[in-house]
């Protein structure tokens, strides 16, 4: 368990909070591009604590500024796109995507006033479908060459969801693959192998591994006479999870868990396949718990839309078939911000404790003026080797070592479940 001091440490996330300055080191996702058309009107937002406007200049280049403007307080939101940026339409203020107010029309001409006036402005890169925001000091680094991020666009598909809780709540789920095996269980015969072994396994070896980028995460099962299924997961400094995307083949999902404030969070769901096209409208049809708005719709506030009947014959949790209402329902359990100090935690959770550990040093890496791990400043630094995997290999195979052999025979490092 975490004392209360650890715990509050690891979860505030607004400016001047030792996690909030954490995050702050590295880009974060601020919108779906889909959520800001070319031409499209300002979105208010709400990231890290801080109340922001997200907008697209003439040139359909995304800006990020303070959303409130530094003439009276006027909401940005409303404002209107033009002239190389955003007008407030209170007194007519116009500021550029950095920060930089252009024009002030009240006032005298000549007047060199709005030269001396700075809105709080954030870099952006819009790459993979989603908007990025910097919101740390100094130059921003470089964006991880992740390749969910920087494949073909019919390779990749992005969506988001609210979820009401802490962000660290939400990655932590990601990390414990036990969980797989009881609140994601279908009571029904399932045609996908990795369903099948989790439920026939329910107390895998666990060997979660840090790495460069964070921890590399090992959960084996036993399968049939003589093999073993090793599915490799990683946790990605700061609040990133990568985990195999069951029946994808060689794809896999990153859950991105961007904090709104501390007590609530976006969940990013980027889901990539190497080999071959996405069929992005059946992605998007497995997600239909969703609303519009990106809300669930089986949520707290109905109960996950619960069934006991359904726990008889269908499914272990009883809240659909959807992974994320099912993930919903457990990380948001515990409340807002869950109390770890009540916590009793297990093997089953030996992956948790190397991310809060990881967790822990990087926040002392920023307190004592260091840069945390992860925070890429070489633009000719290649992607981080994340290794997505979920095989069944002979019983006799170190689990460490076989995607090194599959990487030598030219295999990808990232796959569905299939006998090796």
């Amino acid at each position: 368990m975490l004392s209360k001091e650890e715990n509050d440490l690891l979860t505030r996330v607004g400016p001047g909070t030792a996690t909030g300055d954490l995050l702050r080191r590295y880009w974060q996702p601020a919108a779906l591009s889909e959520e800001l058309p070319h031409g499209g009107a300002p979105l208010p937002i709400r990231l890290l604590g801080e109340d922001l406007v997200l907008f697209r200049d003439d040139d359909g280049r995304p800006g990020l500024l303070g959303i409130h403007c530094s003439h009276r307080g006027a909401d940005l939101s409303y404002g209107r796109l033009e002239d190389g940026g955003i007008r407030c339409i209170y007194h007519g203020w116009l500021y550029d995507r950095s920060g930089r107010c252009l024009e002030q029309p009240g006032e005298p001409s000549g007047s060199t006033f709005h030269e001396r006036i700075r809105q709080t402005a954030y870099p952006c890169r819009e790459v993979g479908g989603v908007i990025l925001a910097y919101l740390g000091p100094s130059e921003p680094p470089q964006v991880p060459a992740y390749e969910f991020l920087t494949a073909p666009a019919d390779h990749r598909f992005a969506n988001k969801l609210l979820s009401e809780c802490n962000f660290l709540q939400g990655n932590e789920g990601n990390l414990d693959q036990a969980h797989v095996s009881f609140l994601h269980r279908r009571l029904t015969p399932a045609n996908d192998i990795e369903a099948s072994l989790t439920a026939r396994d329910t107390s895998p070896v666990l060997d979660p591994v840090e790495t460069d980028f964070g921890v590399r995460i090992y959960s084996v099962r036993r399968a049939d006479e003589g093999e073993q299924f090793v599915k490799i997961s990683n946790f990605v400094l700061p609040n990133l999870a990568a985990v195999p995307g069951g029946g994808m083949g060689d794809g896999y999902t990153v859950n991105w868990h961007v904090p709104i404030d501390d007590t609530r969070h976006w969940k990013y769901v980027l889901v990539y396949r190497r080999s071959k096209a996405l069929d992005a409208e059946a992605v998007r049809r497995g997600r239909s718990e969703l609303n519009p708005d990106y809300t669930l719709i089986r949520n707290k506030s109905n109960r996950y839309l619960q069934d006991r009947e359904e726990m008889k014959t269908t499914t272990f949790a009883g809240v659909g078939l959807g992974f994320q209402a099912q993930d919903c329902c457990a990380t948001e359990g515990p409340g807002e911000i869950q109390d770890r100090t009540q916590e009793h935690l297990a093997y089953t959770d030996r992956a948790i404790l190397a991310s809060r550990q990881l967790l822990l040093r990087a926040l002392k890496d920023v307190q004592e003026g260091r840069e945390p791990p992860h925070v890429i400043r070489d633009p000719n630094q290649g992607p981080p080797e994340i290794v997505v995997r979920a095989d069944v290999i002979p019983a006799d195979v170190p689990w460490r070592d076989h995607w090194k052999s599959a990487a030598r025979e030219g295999q990808p490092i990232a796959s569905g479940p299939a006998r090796a």
